[in-house]
């Protein structure tokens, strides 16, 4: 006898055999239980999640000669003749093939006739949304009033291609994706049964990749088994047999993309490639991978949210404290764009190589997302600089990592008309010490150079930090909402050490203000006493 695939072997014969669609069984064992069941029925969902086999035992149960509380009982010659695909009482139609108007026609025929044995004539249309207009048309009427003999069951992935016309004369039942835990309960009942060694970790991969069908869970499980034939199967050889990447070789993909090492992960990638892994599979994997991370970043109920075991979940966590939550929210919108481009792509290893290299190189895209990547980047390296207490304007292989020299902005040389506040002249005067008490690291390097000033005119008595780099002038020209934020920090940094307030203002190299002078550093006050300016949130920048 040839061998039958496992998932046809493991299909349910009964309703307490069908895993994962609870609220859908007992309402339909109900209705056969009380004699009540409907005319027309619709079950929607996602593929493999029992909708034909509910179908068929429902075709059973409302023909069975000796129903078990509301199931067939699998025993009788009508239940054994529909188990066999021989009952000319139940009539599968795969409306992806027998879509037209002629079709429904033959099917309007014959449900004038009445079934040779047994209750019930069951009409199964599994697909039924891949009906052409014409063909919906002329299922209506006979749909709408049927005999009482007639039991239609509509079966459909696409709800929402059917027509509300056949939608309002159908009793409809949404069948769910099935959890991980009832699919990893299934497959370990059926291993014990077929006497294969698996490990845990194995069955709960092959459930994840499954995405929430049982018939894909226990194909993917019969493909892992065939390729280990007598031998354990353990969560290495699942993911050999399907095509997979591990968890700890996404997390070395991670770390050089967050370098920027562009050449190193796409050499990760090829090695990846060369193990015999599909190209689909991994951009999917690596999507999942990157969802895990944000959830695991991000959701305080972590082990929830992501299905994995405490120490997966750790490491998980480990990987994430690498990369800002926004980073990753980039890869994925990257990765799905990928998978989208692929669909239709004839060389699908080019695109994923080229969209590692635009992971790696946020400068390469011209989006907001990108820009504020390359600026968490540059603080990134700024603050491990701090951190080691490397000179800030280094020579040599650490002089890259700044921006190149900028002059000193021009200030006013005539003389002003006012003088500065004394309290100014203080802040001025220790201007190094408060650009150290910042507390971002990017913005440190930003204020190198710069020049505090303040308006000798109208002596409005706020700080005006000149600016003496390219880059925080193109956010102050731009009007980037990080302007404030900067402002912000600097305010803080007076506060921590002066204690009181000032309001900051920055401003650019280019703007020459007539009103705004250097503070110069002469004759300065030593009293802190005397700083007592009100804080206000300048929107000028």
């Amino acid at each position: 006898m040839s061998y039958v695939a496992l998932y046809r072997k493991a299909r349910p014969q009964t309703f307490d055999e069908v895993k994962g669609q609870d609220h859908i069984v007992k309402t339909l064992k109900n209705q056969v239980r009380a004699g009540r069941t409907q005319h027309a029925y619709l079950f929607c969902g996602t593929r493999g999640t029992g909708k034909t086999s509910v179908a068929k035992i429902m075709a059973k149960a409302v023909n069975c000669e000796h129903p078990v509380d509301g199931s067939p009982c699998n025993e009788c010659a009508s239940c054994r003749a529909i188990a066999a695909g021989s009952s000319m009482n139940v009539i599968e139609i795969d409306a992806a093939s027998n879509n037209g108007v002629d079709n429904i026609r033959e099917i309007v025929e014959e449900v004038r006739y009445r079934p040779t044995q047994g209750n019930y004539k069951v009409y199964i249309i599994d697909e039924v949304h891949m009906l052409s207009a014409g063909a919906f048309n002329a299922l209506l009427k006979t749909l709408e009033e049927p005999p009482s003999y007639v039991i239609f069951i509509l079966a459909t992935t696409e709800s929402g291609k059917i027509p509300t016309t056949i939608l309002s004369r159908c009793q409809r039942y949404d069948f769910r994706r099935i959890d991980q835990e009832t699919m990893i309960a299934r497959m370990r009942e059926l291993t014990e049964r077929e006497k294969v060694e698996v490990e845990e970790r194995a069955l709960r991969f092959v459930a994840r990749s499954a995405d929430g069908s049982m018939r894909d869970a226990l194909s993917l499980l019969d493909q892992c088994m065939a390729f280990y034939m007598g031998e354990t199967l353990t969560y290495e050889k699942a993911l050999s047999a399907l095509g997979a990447v591990d968890t700890d070789v996404f997390g070395e993909l991670l770390g050089e993309i967050i370098a920027g090492n562009a050449g190193r992960a796409v050499l990760i990638f090829e090695k990846i490639i060369e193990r015999g892994r599909e190209v689909g599979q991994f951009v999917s994997d690596f999507t999942w991978y990157m969802r895990n991370l944000l959830l695991a970043a991000t959701s305080e109920e972590a082990l929830e949210a992501v299905d994995a075991s405490r120490e997966q979940l750790a490491v998980l966590k480990e990987h994430a404290s690498r990369v800002e939550p926004e980073t990753v929210m980039r890869y994925i919108r990257i990765l799905s764009d990928l998978a989208n481009s692929m669909r239709q792509a004839g060389n699908r290893r080019v695109l994923t190589e080229v969209a590692i290299v635009r992971l790696c190189r946020p400068q390469m895209e011209a989006t907001d997302a990108a820009f504020r990547d390359r600026v968490r980047a540059l603080e990134r390296r700024l603050d491990e600089i701090e951190t080691l207490g490397v000179p800030e304007r280094g020579t040599g292989q650490n002089r890259n990592l700044h921006e190149k020299e900028e002059p000193l902005p021009e200030v006013e040389t005539a003389p002003p008309p006012h003088a500065a506040p004394e309290e100014l002249k203080l802040i001025r005067a220790e201007w190094e010490s408060v650009r150290q008490d910042v507390s971002s690291g990017l913005l440190k390097g930003l204020l190198v150079k710069s020049v505090p000033c303040y308006n000798a005119v109208d002596m409005d008595g706020k700080l005006y930090i000149r600016s003496a780099n390219s880059t925080l002038d193109g956010f102050i020209e731009a009007g980037s909402r990080d302007v404030e934020r900067y402002c912000g920090e600097i305010r803080e940094a007076v506060r921590k050490r002066y204690g009181r307030d000032v309001e900051v203002v920055l401003k650019s190299s280019h703007d020459k203000g007539e009103k705004i002078y250097g503070i110069s550093a002469d004759d300065i006050l030593k009293d802190t006493g005397k700083i007592n300016i009100p804080v206000e949130v300048s929107e000028d920048f």
